[in-house]
């Protein structure tokens, strides 16, 4: 992690000739936000006196509220590459304040940064590596998104099966420029699917880095052409996208504590608790690492999808996979997260349940080191292995449900998500959508 002042920002600023800065930050639904200031305005900034109406944001503040202060934060000072040298763009991303300058309750970054408190007073970090996948798609004549992709390749394929490679490619080569250390980047299953890794991080920074992923991978996208989206299942019968997050906790000298080579399957007691503690409240927890209605479309049979509420170091299809390697590598894998989560509130409720989970030593259920894809519902239920929600609906009213969730999240942002989705969920129910037209407009 960069350890930069504000000087730094500012002499940084002019070494590279930027002009013009985004003042960046994510909203209730992970939706990045800016506002965009000239150069002339950075160090205004950067003393934190620029204010904003946060009335106008998803999930914050009442009209009569609405003064709010971005406050950058130096250390995520990034110069756009592919913007040149000349005219140069950089951004910050900013920590919210409220008009009594005190932390932003409703501020992803702050709800993250809390549980992240939290943790560090119990002498834990958290590190979180998230696998984002997302779909490359054309746009039609008049640049607006469709759904068509001409490529037919599938997992690992090559150019010139793979005609999403060269944006890809530009794409981590920007993202190295950017200060990412990128791991691997290929094809997925799906015909116009793609997956870039990037190396996990403290748990703020990554959700930061998640962030800024996603907008480099639309804005990289969108100079080839194409149209990029973290939509969970863009296209019925093919594989949806995840966001497979990856977690373990170091003590404060940098030691991974998941790892204990005497423990069974080699975790820790620590290991064995956080994961207890994530399996008690991933009903709940699902209503925001899935928080839109089409997340439930790509949790379905038959699709490798993660349903089943168990765990395994043997297979991919439980809920949690401990891969293979050891020592400071050890961690546990979370694999039904989607991309069109808020990640701030996603590793902040998956850090709160994990930390209950050691503080109560919640132990976990016995693994499941068989393929559960291939196991019936008799066999399921002999195992004690349970399903995750099904709908956007049934995932909220588990949510509603665990006082402990909601107050992981805070009474401020539970109560604005709960209605927020009851909204979505009623706009939903409400239309008339094309497969209803296919199925009744002739038969009645």
């Amino acid at each position: 992690m960069s350890n930069l002042t504000k000087e730094d920002v500012l002499r940084l600023s002019e070494e590279y000739g930027v002009e013009f800065v985004r003042l960046q930050f994510t909203d209730m639904f992970g939706v990045l936000k800016n506002v965009a200031i000239t150069v002339k305005q950075l160090e205004k900034a950067l003393e934190g006196e620029l204010m904003f109406d946060g009335s106008s944001i998803e999930g914050y503040v009442r009209i009569e509220e609405s003064d709010m202060y971005l406050i950058p934060d130096p250390n995520t000072f990034i110069v756009f590459p592919w913007m040149g040298h000349e005219g140069a763009e950089a951004r910050l991303i900013c920590d919210v304040y409220d008009h009594d300058n005190k932390p932003f309750e409703g501020d992803p970054r702050y709800v993250l940064k809390r549980a992240t408190k939290k943790a560090k007073e119990m002498g834990y970090l958290m590190n979180v590596g998230a696998e984002c996948e997302f779909f490359l798609f054309h746009t039609d004549n008049e640049g607006v998104p469709t759904t068509i992709t001409n490529d037919k390749a599938g997992y690992f394929d090559l150019t010139p099966v793979d005609l999403g490679e060269n944006a890809r490619r530009d794409m981590v080569l920007n993202l190295e420029k950017m200060g990412f250390e990128t791991e691997a980047s290929h094809h997925e299953v799906a015909p116009g699917q793609h997956e870039i890794g990037f190396k996990y991080n403290e748990a703020v920074t990554s959700a930061d880095n998640i962030m800024t992923f996603k907008y480099v991978v639309r804005n990289i996208a969108m100079r080839h052409g194409l149209h990029a989206t973290f939509m969970p299942k863009p296209v019925f019968g093919i594989a949806g996208s995840g966001m497979h997050t990856n977690m373990s906790l170091s003590d404060l000298n940098g030691k991974n504590i998941f790892y204990d080579p005497a423990g069974r399957c080699e975790l820790s007691q620590e290991a064995m608790y956080f994961m207890g503690g994530i399996i008690k409240h991933i009903k709940a927890i699902t209503a925001v690492t899935n928080p839109t209605i089409n997340s439930y479309k790509r949790l379905v049979p038959g699709y490798e999808a993660p349903i089943n509420i168990a765990w395994s170091t043997g297979n991919r299809s439980p809920l949690i996979r401990i891969p293979a390697k050891r020592g400071s590598s050890t961690r546990i894998e979370l694999r039904s997260p989607d991309p069109s989560c808020n990640p701030y509130y996603a590793s902040a409720l998956c850090l709160q349940a994990g930390l209950r989970g050691i503080e109560e030593k919640i132990m976990p259920p016995e693994p499941v080191n068989q393929n559960i894809y291939e196991m019936n519902a008799e066999e399921r239920a002999a195992a004690g292995i349970e399903n995750l929600p099904g709908s956007l609906d049934s995932a909220l009213e588990e949510f509603k449900k665990d006082e402990f969730i909601q107050a992981a999240l805070g009474k401020h942002v539970s109560e604005r998500f709960i209605a927020a989705k009851e909204q979505e969920i009623k706009q939903y129910n409400e239309r008339v959508h094309q497969w209803e037209l296919d199925q009744y407009l002739t038969r009645f």
